[in-house]
């Protein structure tokens, strides 16, 4: 048997093609001792073919870590063959950003947990200023706008290091990831707006046709993949000239399901204009080497009717883990559903409801619901809630002008105390058994709690625009501009935004900020 049979007979054993498993003993034999996590990370393979690989070689062994000799790696290689080692395209760059690699590796680390039935994964800080760099190499970031979609890495936060003049959004579903980059970009001096969203719902209205660029890494599963990239080209301001970054990994033992995450690209009418092994490293996915690709992806002119017709169907079932994965079974708590809301009486029922059930009351998408008031204004609303977007139910609440509306979680509801707070102004919110109430309050006479009370009853509206009126209508002598501007000091994330699409955080500091605006005006006039 030749040497370079050695290598070749290693990667049929393995699982692997002789590329990969040369990768792999060459870092075996590098001299250091490798630690199996750290092992799957440097080599973009899955912890199942490292193991293999270490069975058939049988390496040395200090604890949990292992080396090879470099006589032995030489011999497995063939004589003359040079270490195989794979550099991405801006690695030659990443030295000249040292302080940036340290700067968000102490981001990374203090960022809030990752939460499995989102499927997080924290990428690595050379990750994130890798994606940065490639941005600034393939586009032309001055005066560029950029939005991730989903940002449990904080990209956003390493772009807006990297090139401060972009304009950076993000949408995420979840509220501490949003607080956290709100709070590390006012602690940076770094510009990032930030919008909650429920993708499965909708992309926030502010943020359609708002970007040149857009970047996601979204759940593995051609659902989630599917989803998540149909609304990077939403929010796309001219598809033709735009581009999607996409982070997606599949274990070198999987094809198959790689083909299917391509193939729900393909039926959006996607060109693939780049794709870059194994640039995102992660800390954790062990299955598919801890490691995914970039793809640069191009809309062609085909491509937005493939995504209006597309978006809609893909299923609320988009994650690996929780009551929202790919194998999670829908309908499970109809009967449940039903026997709680049968003594309601509805007039209007919003969300996914059994066929069967009250056919004579209009019913309407919970999508529909969040994107335009409703026409009617019906006095009692029931809302459906499906297990996964229990995120949802304070907006679902403000998009409502009914006097009482019960809400029905998948799920028993948990401690509402911070919901019922954050709405107090418009809602009394109490439990009834598994049921969640919301009673329209009659308004305040205090100033401030009338235009707040204004600012949430009209929660489809620009809140801007709400604001600014208000304002006016307080203060006879303030002029419009005099109005934007002053709103804009004191709550700069006020700006082209819904109260929809809020955080969380930023509606709780709405009613200090409306105080704050009032106050001021009373002093300009």
């Amino acid at each position: 048997m030749d040497e370079e049979q050695n290598v070749r007979d290693l990667a049929a054993a393995t699982g692997l093609d002789p590329r990969r498993a040369g990768e792999v003993l060459t870092v075996l034999g590098d001299g250091s001792w490798w630690a199996l996590p750290d092992l799957v990370r440097r080599t973009a393979v899955s912890r199942r073919s490292i193991e293999a690989m270490l069975r058939e070689v049988s390496p040395e062994r200090s604890g949990d870590r292992y080396r090879l000799s470099p006589d032995r790696v030489r011999d497995l290689l063939g004589a003359g063959h040079p270490p195989v080692s794979a550099a991405g395209p801006v690695d030659h760059l990443l030295p000249g950003h040292a302080d940036l690699v340290e700067r968000m590796g102490k981001l990374i680390a203090g960022a809030p947990r990752a939460r499995q039935s989102l499927d997080h994964v924290s990428a690595t800080p050379e990750t994130v200023v890798r994606r940065a760099l490639l941005l600034g190499a393939r586009s032309w970031p001055p005066g560029a706008r950029v939005l991730c979609v989903g940002d449990h890495d904080l990209t956003s936060l390493a772009i807006a290091s990297l090139y401060p003049e972009v304009d950076i959004a993000v949408a995420d579903i979840d509220e501490r990831i949003l607080a956290y980059i709100d709070r590390c970009a006012a602690d940076l001096g770094l510009s990032v707006r930030t919008r909650w969203a429920d993708l499965r719902l909708s992309l926030p209205s502010s943020l359609h046709g708002y970007a040149d660029v857009t970047v996601t890494d979204p759940p593995y599963t051609p659902e989630g993949i599917g989803l998540f990239v149909a609304r990077c080209v939403e929010g796309l301001r001219d598809p033709e000239q735009g581009r999607v970054m996409l982070a997606y990994g599949a274990s070198e033992r999987t094809p198959m399901l790689a083909l299917k995450v391509q193939t729900s690209l393909h039926d959006l009418n996607l060109a693939y204009e780049a794709m870059y092994p194994d640039l995102n490293r992660y800390f954790g996915a062990e299955a598919i080497g801890s490691a995914a690709d970039l793809y640069i992806l191009r809309p062609t002119t085909k491509t937005k009717p493939a995504v209006a017709a597309r978006v809609e169907r893909f299923a609320a079932a988009i994650y690996t883990h929780g009551p929202q994965s790919v194998e999670s079974k829908a309908g499970a708590g109809d009967e449940r559903l039903l026997k709680q809301a049968a003594g309601f009486a509805p007039e209007l029922l919003v969300g996914d409801w059994p066929a069967g059930f009250l056919p004579q009351t209009p019913r309407v998408r919970l999508a529909t619901w969040l994107a335009k008031p409703y026409a009617a204004a019906p006095e009692r609303v029931a809302v459906a809630v499906p297990a996964g977007l229990e995120t949802a139910l304070p907006r679902l609440l403000l998009a409502a002008r009914a006097g009482h509306v019960r809400a029905f979680p998948a799920e028993p509801p948990g401690d509402v105390t911070e919901t019922a707070a954050l709405l107090s102004p418009v809602y009394t919110i109490t439990v009834q058994d598994t049921a969640i109430d919301a009673v329209r309050r009659p308004p305040a006479d205090d100033p401030a709690e009338l235009l707040l009370r204004r600012l949430l009853d009209r929660a489809h509206g620009k809140l801007i625009n709400t604001w600014r009126e208000g304002l006016i209508r307080a203060h006879d002598g303030l002029t419009k501009r005099q109005a934007r501007d002053l709103v804009l000091r004191i709550a700069p994330w006020a700006d082209e935004v819904t109260a929809l699409e809020l955080p969380l955080h930023r509606l709780a500091e709405l009613g200090e900020a409306v105080r704050t605006t009032l106050r001021e005006a009373a002093e300009t006039t």
